[in-house]
This record gives structure tokens, C-alpha cells and sequence, in this order.
């Protein structure tokens, strides 16, 4: 089924997530931005984690969750420890929530409306395992040309 392919793929990419930003060199570079660039490696770790957390853990997975989307943004210099401690816990609610979704649900229309209609949860689903791996490779990125 879907969810399990998406189980492994999120696992995969948020375990490469924290891959991520434990190699940096300095801590502090995770923070960094410069010209150009507007959202350092620590913004969207924790946008992802804001994303993920809201999207499947609440709206599927009823967790109770409550998005705070600009501070995703606007939020620095947290301590790496607890970024990754963040994305580990979004790993939990991910497996958790994966697990338990039914055929049904996964082929009904998901809970809210999204991109200003309706979309099926399948459909939304593979979207934010892309958006994932889009954030993933802007990390990726910025560690490289910035953490020097």
C-alpha cells in the first residue's frame, strides 16, 4: 500500500534531515543566511517539522498539534540537539500515523482543503513527501556553500 511506501520515504529523508545537519562543522552555520539565501538550514528543519507534524500528525493522525508557522521562520539559534530531537519526534508521529491510516481514508479527500480546493489524501500525501525532499536538498546545499 501507499502508506508504506511513504512510511519508508519519509523515514528515509528525515533521518537524511538530521544526517544533515549534525555535519556541519559549526553549529552556529546551521543559523547562517546570506545574500540570496532567505531561510537558513535551521528554518527549514523546523518548517519541515512544522509541515510534517500539521499536515499528517494532526489532520490524519489527530495528535492535537498546534502549527505556530511563523516562528518556523523567525526562530534562531536553537541548539542542533533539539532540532534533531524535533525531527526525531516527527519521525514517531509519522511511523505512528502511517501505520494506522486505512485504504479508505488514504483514497477519501483529505480533511481540509489544501491549494484552495479539494485534493485527495493520496495525491496530498506524495505532495509533502516532495516537499520534503525539496527542503531536504536546499539543506543539502546550503551546508555545502555555506558551512566553511
Amino acid at each position: 500500500m501507499l502508506t508504506v511506501t511513504l512510511k519508508t520515504l519519509f523515514r528515509r529523508d528525515l533521518e537524511k534531515l538530521i544526517e544533515e545537519l549534525s555535519l556541519y562543522k559549526d553549529e552556529s552555520k546551521i543559523w547562517y543566511i546570506e545574500k540570496g539565501i532567505s531561510n537558513s538550514a535551521g528554518n527549514l528543519a523546523l518548517h519541515l517539522v512544522g509541515n510534517l507534524n500539521n499536515f499528517i500528525g494532526l489532520h490524519l493522525g489527530n495528535t492535537g498539534y498546534v502549527r505556530h508557522r511563523e516562528l518556523e521562520f523567525s526562530q534562531k539559534d536553537i541548539p542542533r540537539a533539539t532540532v534533531i530531537k524535533m525531527i526525531e519526534d516527527t519521525i514517531v508521529v509519522i511511523d505512528r500515523v502511517m501505520e494506522e491510516l486505512t485504504v479508505e481514508q488514504v483514497e477519501a479527500l483529505y480533511p481540509v482543503e489544501v491549494f484552495g480546493g479539494p485534493i485527495y489524501t493520496d495525491h496530498f500525501l506524495v505532495h509533502l513527501s516532495g516537499h520534503l525532499n525539496y527542503h531536504l536538498g536546499q539543506v543539502n546545499y546550503h551546508r555545502r556553500l555555506l558551512d566553511y
